[in-house]
């Protein structure tokens, strides 16, 4: 390749109609023609996520998905980023309360392709979403080329509904472009942040809990006296995932909201491709594996992004907790000062006193009418909505 641009004058282009004079264009491309690109390459390098991991993705978890990717290039047919997209069925009504689901099943009933749309959702299947940037076209003007096309681009690809998913709150700024063109912003569930700059464990607890939550960690903590379970942490748990696999399973499969669905090959390649910023945590007891965390690292930060648990003893052994426990004393020794979590099981954060992270959507329905209706039901639907333990946050509003 002559440069640091690809020339993709002989893809498939879905552009607005001003694309010809404009500076920069949109192009929906598959990841075979940004293949070796620098500009690919290069996406959100300074992340944990960077485009590996979706290549990860696109790789392992391809079930209802189609991933996609929209090219920005100049009128001489360089490219100088790549933002990711997928699409997909979505229903839009997931995330009403439980009060509501008997209705809705009732309705299905009759009409089952009621509130499922195609989707296309700009961002990370399996994680938040990010603005994509490069030297010359920065993210900010990147939001600025899609939101003005991002309609028409959505109507050749089929898609009723547009999604920007997950993105977190510091792009509000540069997002509002969307919501002046017709999107909504409404809160997704939350991911959450613990500082965790003590000397250990149990300075954290003394410094940053009250007596009682002392006093209830500590009794939890008891109930692992006299075992032994020994803590493995690698970058690499490909011999493991046999045995990790299944608890993460057991964790999904009693989970009340349910995501994507991670495979075992997945748990694979990021041994395999990402070892720089992958950390299993992997708990034996008796040699047999009864907890595992798959943790991520960026800058300052652990994130914890998925847990499993032997149900079998997790329960009795109040593993959730030992895990958390042995996860900051492994942080704070390698000098990381946040502790960042996923969203869900939000009552065990609020005790440990984590803030709340804020995650935004943006959508809008591709005809304009019933946008105009939807923009004001959208606040209603989401699940932030309705989970009574966010509002315990102190920057609960926030997320809003």
């Amino acid at each position: 390749m002559a440069s640091d641009a690809v020339s993709l004058a002989d893809t498939t282009s879905v552009a607005h109609a001003a694309a010809a004079t404009a500076p920069f264009c949109v192009k929906i491309v598959t990841r075979d023609e940004i293949a070796g690109c620098p500009a690919w390459a290069a996406s959100f390098a300074d992340l944990r996520k960077d485009h590996r991991y979706y290549e990860i993705l696109e790789d392992t978890l391809r079930e209802r998905v189609e991933y996609r990717y929209f090219a920005i290039i100049d009128r001489a047919g360089s490219l100088h980023a790549v933002q990711p997209f997928f699409l997909l069925d979505q229903d839009v009504l997931e995330g009403l309360g439980a009060e509501w689901q008997p209705l809705l099943a009732r309705i299905r009933r009759f009409v089952p392709g009621f509130f499922r749309m195609r989707t296309l959702m700009v961002g990370c299947f399996a994680g938040e979403g990010h603005l994509a940037g490069s030297s010359t076209v920065p993210s900010g003007k990147i939001a600025e080329i899609l939101c003005s096309e991002i309609v028409t681009l959505a109507r050749s690809c089929r898609a009723q509904l547009i999604v920007l998913k997950e993105f977190p709150a510091r792009y509000r700024p540069v997002l509002d472009c969307f919501v002046r063109r017709g999107f909504a912003r409404a809160p997704s569930m939350p991911m959450t942040a613990l500082n965790i700059e003590h000397d250990d464990f149990d300075a954290y607890m003394q410094n940053a809990l009250p007596r009682s939550a002392r006093w209830q960690l500590r009794k939890k903590f008891k109930a692992t006296d006299g075992e032994t379970i020994a803590l493995t942490v690698t970058d690499d748990a490909r011999d493991a995932v046999d045995e990790i696999y299944p608890l993460y399973l057991q964790v999904f499969d009693r989970s009340k909201f349910r995501f994507e669905k991670l495979t075992a090959d997945y748990l694979r390649r990021l041994g395999s491709d990402m070892k720089d910023k992958v950390r299993f945590f992997i708990w034996r007891r008796g040699g047999k594996v009864i907890a595992f965390s798959l943790c991520m690292v960026e800058g300052d930060s652990l994130f914890w992004e998925y847990v499993g648990l032997d149900y079998g003893v997790a329960l009795d052994l109040h593993l959730y907790y030992y895990t958390i426990r042995d996860m900051m004393n492994w942080a704070i020794a390698n000098g990381y000062r946040w502790l960042r979590s996923t969203g869900l099981s939000y009552e065990p954060k609020f005790r440990m006193r984590h803030d709340l992270d804020p995650l935004d959507l943006y959508v809008r329905l591709r005809s304009p009418l019933p946008n105009a209706i939807f923009r004001l039901l959208l606040p209603w639907i989401v699940p932030a909505r309705y989970d009574k333990t966010l509002r315990k946050f102190a920057n609960y509003r926030e997320v809003w």
